[in-house]
């Protein structure tokens, strides 16, 4: 194919799939695609497996990697990052509020339960380290999220080849990457999962090409609420040099989703997520439960700033997780994840494989409906 996002990264066609999971990655790339792992819910050291995994399995394919370095952080600086540094961030009233909480829902759980048991990996010290994993690997792609690309990634990616994407919700933004020096962007619109702004994908993406065309040539990728090949094609028609998804995999035998996850998945409508800042800190679109309506009520103690939400919703969450698959039929009222409004698309749970070869038969479809319409 020639197109701009291809010939950058070395796939075959321009279907990008953002997910957390090692075998989605590698079917995806061996499909022709461009998986892209999210490195950030690693430690460097499970990174390192990760991907060692992946080069031993994916047949030379290209694949990326997605660390997450915000440009803004609500944590004191010059502290050293410990455990016991971090818990202190997390006032008590809160940490009460999330215990009963969770009690309410047959979910027994101490204070202690729910204080961080990791460095998270949003942190730039771990950023770091995480690139210096990813960076000892043939990776053809390192993308960014939340603010502007760190100057070190976009350094090191020069210095190893290898091209810098960066994930924007506004014009604004955009025009930031590409001074920045990013080689990519990714042009996400409200509907997607994950963190996102407020201007939908249809808007977004031609207002982002126009704005980038002006300063420098850089593809974008059309990104939210994209679940299917017709989509991606609409979105090309625009001006996109291709799709980043990332709400479809999670329907995906391979996924690191659970059943009982999947399961509301399969039962949701596109009006079931919300945007929300009860999970990290920062608006991010999730399926709607029991959670938000909790923490945006009016007994709520109110959200933390990000990363000190997260610090108390991810251990909250691992409990809540084990409780519904155990059977909790109260556990299942508070379980979430990110996902995007395309959830209303997802009919069924199949493989990464099969998911590949829809997108790119609807893809085809999609283009030879349009050539009818414009036929003499």
């Amino acid at each position: 194919m020639n197109n701009t996002a291809c010939k950058l990264v070395g796939c075959e066609f321009p279907l990008f799939a953002f997910t957390h999971c090692r075998d989605v990655v590698v079917a995806v790339s061996r499909a022709g695609g461009f998986g892209v792992l999210g490195g950030s819910s690693f430690t460097p050291e499970q990174l390192e497996l990760e991907l060692r995994w992946i080069d031993q399995h994916i047949d030379g394919r290209p694949y990326g990697v997605d660390i997450l370095v915000p440009e803004h952080q609500a944590l004191p600086t010059g502290k050293p990052l410990t455990l016991d540094f971090l818990a202190a961030q997390v006032p008590q009233k809160h940490l009460a509020f999330a215990v009963e909480l969770l009690r309410q829902h047959d979910i027994q759980v101490e204070p202690a339960d729910l204080l961080p048991q990791s460095l998270p990996g949003m942190m730039p010290e771990i950023g770091e380290a995480l690139m210096d994993v990813a960076f000892r690997h043939p990776i053809r792609l390192i993308a960014n999220a939340l603010g502007i690309a760190p100057p070190s990634m976009i350094e090191r990616a020069r210095a190893h080849g290898v091209p810098v994407a960066a994930l924007v919700g506004a014009k604004e933004h955009a025009l930031r990457q590409v001074a920045a020096g990013v080689d990519m962007i990714v042009a996400q619109g409200t509907e997607a999962g994950g963190h996102c702004g407020e201007v939908s994908t249809l808007v977004l993406v031609p207002e982002v090409i126009e704005a980038v065309e002006a300063v420098r040539k850089v593809p974008v990728l059309a990104a939210g609420g994209i679940m299917n090949g017709r989509q991606m094609a609409g979105c090309m028609a625009m001006g996109a040099a291709g799709a980043w998804t990332g709400s479809v995999w999670l329907a995906t035998t391979e996924a690191e989703t659970s059943p009982a996850f999947q399961e509301k998945m399969l039962a949701a409508t596109s009006r079931d997520t919300i945007r929300s800042t009860a999970r990290t800190g920062k608006p991010s679109r999730q399926l709607h439960s029991a959670w938000h309506d909790a923490w945006h009520g009016s007994d709520s103690p109110g959200t933390l700033p990000m990363p000190v939400m997260s610090l108390l919703a991810s251990p909250a969450f691992r409990k809540i997780e084990r409780a519904a698959e155990a059977g909790n039929p109260k556990a299942m009222e508070l379980l979430s994840y990110w996902v995007g409004q395309g959830v209303g698309l997802v009919h069924s749970i199949t493989s990464a494989s099969e998911v590949m070869r829809s997108f790119k038969n609807d893809f085809a479809e999609a283009l030879m409906f349009l050539n009818e319409q414009v036929e003499d």
